[in-house]
Order: structure tokens, then C-alpha cells, then sequence
């Protein structure tokens, strides 16, 4: 009789390991694996894959670009003939395949833009959004951002390359807005929200400007990723070394795709788009890299 109460334990316990396991597999299926990683990609740039655990689970994905070591030419999406906005709403995966650039990340938020239910949001593909602040793509202004109750920081990007916060240069060229400021001139912005969380896009820059940090943190992913607080996401990117850091948009929208060795789009972390892990959403403007 013992010895069956001791074969019904390890039955159950072994059983209770195998569905375990074999739900978490179901459940990350797909996903970037929630284990650290660092490794060279392509040439100048570096991927990191960041987890932690407490307070709360965090998959964080960074793209460190290098300048001294490769060629890069940074492009915001440029704007379309199109009726009722200023962009065709597209997917980050579709924005890199369609401008042939390496690396790419969603940016600023946009209008009109509803979601109420996986049927029921807009925009698909293709259809026609502007974006909510201060843009430019190839020195043509095409959003200037005076909708927008409360200003939007920008980030300028010149011909070759050099990236300044909120100090327009003297020509005009690349420029993208995004949600708030994380660092200013090596410092944490003070009274930035730390009870939020959510998925995350960032990119910062380091003291001199020859590292760009592109950052997008998962979320809405309970057991895999909750996500971050605006604290929590300035904290990452001041570990990383920015001296300065722009919050975009986020939620659904944050994306991060890089180019594959076949020339197709890689989604290097997890978008969750009405509570659809994977599954990405077309939005307004992206952050191209074009690498030699």
C-alpha cells in the first residue's frame, strides 16, 4: 500500500513538471528566449538581451551602434502622398524592407489611432496617420507638432550622422519627437513616473556621441515580461552609459527588427499589440540605420 501512495506522489509530481513546462513552452513559443545575451550582430553594432526579475519581470532588448567601428547613415521615414494624413501607417517590419535599411525601431506616437478589440483598430496598413510631433525626413518638414497640447521633445539627426536633443542645427535634416526626456547632460530627470508600467522604445547617446542606444523593453506579458516604468527604462540606459535619453512611444507600438543573413525582417523582441503577444502594430514613423 506504501508503495503505491509513494508511485501516485512521483506520478503526480512528475506529471505536474511536465505540464509545467510544456505550458511555459506554449506559452513563450516564439518569443526571444528570457536568458541574457550579448553578441556582436553586424559590423559596429552589438545586441543585449537584459533580464531581470525584481521588482518585476523585464525583457529589455538594446542595439549598441558603434560609429567608430562601421559606416551608418541614420533615415526617419519619409512622408507619402497620401489623403487624410501625412504617412501610410506601416509595421516596423514592413518599414525595413521597404527602405532597405539594417536596423529599425518604432519612434513617435501618431493620430488617429483607436483599439478597441483585435478586430476593431485602426490603423491597418497602409492607411493614413500623422505623426504627433516635430518631423522631418531628408530636410523636409512634414509634422510640425502644434496639435499637441504638451510639447514633445526632438531629436535632430544631421547629414553625417550626429544626433543632438532638442537643439535644432542650423540645416535641417533628420528629425523625430518622442514622448518625454529620461537623461539630460548625464542626469536622470527628476519627477519622471515610476508606477507605470508598460512596454517601452528609447534611444539615448553617450557623452561624445559615438554609441546610439536603441532600446525597447516587452511588456503586458505576465510570467515573461511586465514591462517598465519611465524611472526603471532611465536607470537602463544610464547603466548602458547615455548621457542623453529620449522616452518614444511605446505600448503596442514598441518594435525593434533588424535585417536578417536572407535579407528578411528579424523581430528581435516580443510587440504585443491588443494583448496579442507577437503580433506587431502599424504605426506612423520609424528610426531607420542604414549599415555599410
Amino acid at each position: 500500500m506504501k508503495s503505491k501512495k509513494v508511485f501516485w506522489s512521483l506520478f503526480a509530481a512528475l506529471l505536474g513538471t511536465v505540464l509545467v513546462v510544456v505550458g511555459y513552452s506554449m506559452f513563450s513559443s516564439g518569443r526571444p528566449a528570457p536568458v541574457p545575451v550579448k553578441e556582436k550582430i553586424m559590423n559596429g553594432v552589438t545586441y543585449m538581451r537584459i533580464v531581470k526579475y525584481l521588482p518585476h519581470s523585464m525583457v529589455a532588448h538594446v542595439l549598441v551602434i558603434d560609429k567608430k567601428m562601421g559606416k551608418f547613415q541614420f533615415m526617419v521615414t519619409p512622408p507619402d502622398e497620401v489623403e487624410g494624413g501625412v504617412l501610410k501607417a506601416r509595421t516596423t517590419s514592413q518599414f525595413l524592407e521597404e527602405f532597405d535599411v539594417q536596423v529599425a525601431i518604432n519612434v513617435d506616437g501618431f493620430f488617429p489611432w483607436w483599439s478597441r478589440s483585435p478586430a476593431d483598430y485602426y490603423p491597418h496598413s497602409g492607411e493614413p496617420v500623422t505623426p504627433n510631433g516635430f518631423t522631418a525626413s531628408f530636410g523636409k518638414k512634414y509634422a510640425d507638432g502644434l496639435q499637441d497640447i504638451r510639447p514633445e521633445p526632438t531629436l535632430y539627426i544631421s547629414r553625417r550622422g550626429e544626433l543632438t536633443f532638442n537643439n535644432p542645427p542650423s540645416k535641417l535634416y533628420h528629425a523625430l519627437s518622442g514622448d518625454r526626456m529620461l537623461i539630460q547632460g548625464g542626469e536622470i530627470i527628476p519627477s519622471l513616473d515610476d508606477t507605470q508600467i508598460d512596454p517601452r522604445t528609447a534611444i539615448g547617446i553617450n557623452r561624445n556621441g559615438r554609441f546610439t542606444y536603441l532600446v525597447v523593453v516587452d511588456g503586458r506579458q505576465p510570467f515573461y515580461s511586465e514591462g517598465a516604468t519611465f524611472v526603471e527604462l532611465a536607470d537602463l540606459l544610464k547603466e548602458l552609459g547615455a548621457f542623453y535619453a529620449m522616452s518614444l512611444d511605446g505600448g503596442g507600438s514598441s518594435t525593434m527588427v533588424i535585417e536578417g543573413e536572407n535579407g528578411k525582417p528579424v523581430i528581435l523582441n516580443s510587440p504585443i499589440d491588443n494583448y496579442i503577444p507577437l503580433r506587431e502594430r502599424p504605426v506612423a514613423n520609424h528610426l531607420g540605420v542604414y549599415i555599410k
